[in-house]
């Protein structure tokens, strides 16, 4: 054996227990929410945010141009000015941050042709659509979408009783409002990382919806912080439109979080939408009013959305839940096509990007996300196993062998089952006066929780644990309308 392969031999062993004994650092998240201290700040700061929007958007135009082999605009879409860009808008923003506003298009940039790559890739079936370039924050006529990105050295966070965040601004903004410094602003909440290694750039944006400036931090920290102590515990999601998402953990925990009257708002709004659309003049497809619903309709879903991640996430957070299965959409459309399934699968719960939002909340509490297949789990009896016997009524499961449960809650838990070895633990809720009247008493004991949005939050609902049959009795808690199945059948 040559000296060479002795030496790679010795290497390699060495690369090993490196990496067995070397704690590689956790990549997180904090997320807060930002008070301006006066008027005059929060102006300061609305300008700041529209400035960076602008930048982005200029910078896109310019690359959208090239792509697009647009009159007037020659060679690639890295061949776009930005350099004159950055000293046109760094008197406002500061030559920091109009700097990562320029590299934050570059890297959606990239993205987009990394996507476009893998959708012509036939060995690929991750991407089915044909991914779009970046778009535009907005515009001026209409209001840009505030938001910009912080350079690490540029801006600083001190948590504590007088906790606040501190951000550099251009010298032309700080003359326009007398400001000397950086722009200070209160922040409200815990760190969920308060003790890091190093912070990455910050995400700043106004949050339309709930009417609130909020910040995203990363944060490094060490492996030696244990963001769930002993976590070995195990959820698994079935994702719909009537009902969101019903869960199921090992712990015996489970949550239904329901989302009719959000499908309800978001039909409306819809339909508002294409009586104002048959109302325009020919040759006219839009207008501002539209256009501000479409808006208000997209941020109004993405902000449940969005607040849906973090509070189930912090509840199997506190159950030690470190795992968490979730299942595509595989044959659903093709086999249980119809024109409000697809409204609610695509349009209005956005099924790819309430995922992908997902996954993203769960790196914050260092929860893992698995997709696996969940086909037939919403037919499957979890007494007898059949799956041509049962009956789904509204939101109930039967089957002629006895048993009666949550048809969302049923495949969930059927879901968990198929992927882990650990038991589902019973139930540690009060059991219903009622339980005699059921032949499968142990299904009986299950009661879940169950959360109705606000439009702020998900607070617990008035009918948390009530039984099956305590909800077909219930006037009030029944629907005419079906769920959108979440397996394939």
């Amino acid at each position: 054996m040559t000296g060479w392969v002795l030496l790679s031999l010795w290497m390699a062993e060495v690369q090993t227990l490196y990496k067995r004994t070397v704690k590689w650092p956790m990549k997180r998240t904090n997320t807060f929410a930002v008070r301006p201290l006066s008027d005059t700040g929060e102006q300061l700061l609305r300008d700041l945010l529209d400035a960076s929007a602008a930048l982005w958007n200029e910078v896109n135009y310019q690359r959208l141009m090239r792509y697009n082999d647009e009159d007037g605009f020659e060679g690639d879409v890295w061949d776009a000015d930005t350099g004159r860009l950055e000293g046109q808008y760094k008197g406002v923003l500061g030559a920091s941050t109009a700097q990562q506003m320029i590299r934050k298009n570059s890297e959606a940039w990239r993205g987009f042709f990394r996507l476009k790559e893998q959708y012509h890739d036939e060995s690929n079936t991750s991407i089915t659509e044909h991914p779009e370039p970046p778009g535009f924050r907005g515009n001026e006529d209409d209001g840009r979408r505030l938001k910009t990105v912080i350079r690490n050295t540029s801006y600083s966070v001190k948590w504590g009783d007088r906790s606040r965040l501190e951000i550099l601004v251009g010298s032309e903004l700080k003359d326009r409002y007398d400001h000397t410094g950086r722009l200070r602003v209160e922040t409200a909440g815990d760190p969920t990382w308060p003790d890091y290694k190093k912070q990455g750039r910050l995400d700043l944006w106004y949050d339309e919806i709930d009417s609130t400036f909020r910040a995203s931090q990363p944060v490094t920290v060490s492996d030696d912080t244990r963001d769930t102590p002993l976590a070995n515990e195990t959820a698994a999601l079935d994702i719909g439109a009537n009902n969101l998402v019903a869960c199921t953990t090992t712990t015996g925990e489970q949550y239904l979080y329901e989302g009719r009257d959000l499908f309800d708002r978001f039909r409306n709004t819809t339909r508002e939408i294409a009586r104002l659309q048959s109302r325009l003049r020919e040759g006219r497809y839009s207008s501002e009013r539209i256009r501000r619903l479409y808006r208000k309709r997209t941020r109004r879903r993405d902000h449940a959305q969005e607040a849906l991640c973090r509070d189930l996430l912090e509840r199997l957070y506190a159950e030690g839940v470190d795992t968490v299965y979730i299942g595509g959409l595989t044959d659903v459309l093709e086999r249980h096509w119809s024109v409000e399934t697809n409204a609610k699968t695509h349009n209005f719960w956005a099924f790819k990007k309430f995922t992908e939002r997902l996954a993203c909340t769960a790196e914050e509490y260092g929860i893992s996300i698995a997709v696996r297949s969940e086909a037939w789990t919403s037919q499957e009896c979890p007494q007898c196993g059949s799956t041509d016997r049962t009956t789904r009524h509204q939101d109930t499961l039967t089957c002629p062998c006895g048993f009666e449960g949550h048809a969302d809650l049923t495949a969930s838990e059927t879901f968990l089952k198929r992927y882990t070895n650990n038991a589902v633990r019973p139930m540690a809720r009060p059991v219903s006066s009622e339980i005699t009247d059921f032949r499968d008493a142990e299904n009986a004991q299950r009661f879940p929780a169950r959360f109705e949005w606000d439009d702020h939050d998900w607070p617990e609902s008035p009918r948390s644990h009530e039984s099956p049959k305590e909800q077909r009795t219930n006037p009030s808690t029944v629907h005419r309308d079906g769920n959108v199945a979440s397996g394939e059948t």
